[in-house]
C-alpha cells in the first residue's frame, strides 16, 4: 500500500484545530507540542502572573496572562507569561478581553521545562522581539538563572541572587531579583 504524501498545515488550517493540552504551536509550518508544565515550572508562572498583575492591573498598565495563543508573524506561540500593555489588549464587541490575540506580547516570558529545548523557546522569544515585544525572559530553574533578551542587543545572563532583573518600562514598578525569582521556588 502506498502512503500519499500529506501537505502541510498553513497557519490558518492549524488555527482551526481543537486545541490540545498541552498547548501545541505553528512554527515555520510545523506543529510543536510543548511539554506538559511540572512542578517548578507551574510554581514559577503562577507567581510571575499574580506578581506582575499586582502591580499593574489596577491602574490599568498592563496584564499578564498565562499560556496565552498569540498568533502574528507566520507563528501561533504559547508563551508561558505573556505581558500586553493595557491599550493593546484585544477587545471584543462587549469590552470584554478577547479570546483571539493576533498580535506579539510586550514581554514575553518563558520557563525551561527539562524536556523542552531551548533552542526552540529562545527562536519564540526572538520571534517576539523581531514583531515588536520589549522583553523576553528564559528563566531555567535548572540553573537558577535567566537570560534576558532586550531588543536589538545582547541577551544577559543573570544569576547572582542579588541582581536585579530588568523589566519592561510599563512594568517599572515590578522589582525582581534572582533570588526573589527562585525563592518562590521553596516551600
Amino acid at each position: 500500500m502506498v502512503k500519499s504524501a500529506t501537505k502541510p498545515l498553513t497557519l490558518e488550517e492549524f488555527l482551526k484545530l481543537p486545541e490540545t493540552k498541552p498547548s501545541s504551536e505553528y512554527i515555520n509550518g510545523q506543529i510543536l507540542q510543548k511539554p506538559m508544565p511540572q512542578g517548578k515550572h507551574s510554581k514559577l508562572q503562577g507567581k510571575l502572573v499574580t506578581g506582575i498583575n499586582e502591580v499593574v492591573e489596577s491602574r490599568k498598565i498592563a496584564l499578564a496572562f498565562p499560556e496565552l495563543r498569540c498568533t502574528f508573524g507566520g507563528r501561533s506561540i504559547v508563551p508561558d507569561v505573556a505581558v500586553f500593555a493595557w491599550e493593546r489588549i484585544p477587545i471584543d464587541e462587549h469590552g470584554e478581553v478577547a479570546n483571539v490575540f493576533h498580535t506579539y506580547p510586550d514581554w514575553t516570558i518563558e520557563i525551561l521545562s527539562p524536556d523542552q529545548s531551548q533552542t526552540k523557546v529562545t527562536g519564540n522569544i526572538l520571534h517576539c522581539l523581531k514583531h515588536g515585544s520589549r522583553l523576553g525572559w528564559l528563566i531555567d530553574p535548572g540553573d537558577r538563572s535567566v537570560l534576558v533578551y532586550p531588543p536589538k542587543q545582547q541577551p544577559e545572563l543573570l544569576q547572582e541572587e542579588q541582581e536585579i532583573l530588568p523589566v519592561p518600562d510599563l512594568v517599572s514598578n515590578f522589582q525582581l531579583t534572582v533570588e526573589q525569582l527562585f525563592g518562590w521556588l521553596k516551600l
